[in-house]
């Protein structure tokens, strides 16, 4: 039942656009697998072959570590409500720091010039291909709202703050790789 493109028709585009979740899966050539959720109102198709998110301060730095050492991704959306479906998107991913220029003209271009304080990342998907699948296992929820632990968490700290702990959790990964934010930090 599985299907292949090699871009996103505006089929897949509305798809994307009607769901609250995805996740993005990376890994490097050894160590761990990462798998993450992530809501999808930091992401954006800027084309069919290409998808970015706004990435926010977390207690690791796996996908950016992992895309130093190997730059696959993939990002998978399920459709949790309505007919069943699952896609994916398989590429090769980009990572872009806050104060790089990549980060400035893909904030300006399709965040709205503003980055919110615990921006640290704005990763790019350019995508090789499309799959979707039935989803037929894909369990029914209803979607209720998003958390604001992230924001309090956030508004809870200074500027200083956020720097300190992304220095403390997001240089290495839990595998012991960089993740290019060393750099960032002493600039």
């Amino acid at each position: 039942m599985a299907e292949m493109f090699n871009r996103m028709s505006d089929k897949h585009q509305d798809f994307v656009a009607r769901q609250k979740i995805f996740f993005t899966g990376s890994a490097a050539a050894t160590g761990r697998v990462n798998i993450t959720p992530r809501p999808t109102d930091v992401l954006r198709i800027i084309g069919p072959n290409t998808v970015s998110y706004l990435d926010y301060i977390g207690s690791g730095n796996e996908t950016s570590a992992h895309m130093l050492q190997l730059p696959r991704m993939t990002f998978m959306f399920c459709a949790f409500e309505g007919p069943p479906r699952i896609m994916r998107l398989y590429g090769t991913g980009h990572v872009h720091h806050r104060g790089s220029e990549g980060f400035e003209t893909l904030l300006l271009d399709h965040y709205g010039g503003q980055a919110p304080r615990n921006a640290r990342k704005i990763l790019l998907l350019d995508i090789q291909t499309v799959q979707t699948s039935c989803g037929y296992g894909v369990p029914l929820f209803d979607y209720t709202g998003e958390r604001q632990s992230l924001e309090r968490w956030t508004d809870a700290r200074s500027d200083a703050d956020l720097v300190a702990y992304q220095d403390e959790k997001s240089l290495v990964s839990i595998d012991g790789f960089d993740t290019g934010h060393a750099a960032l930090t002493k600039e």
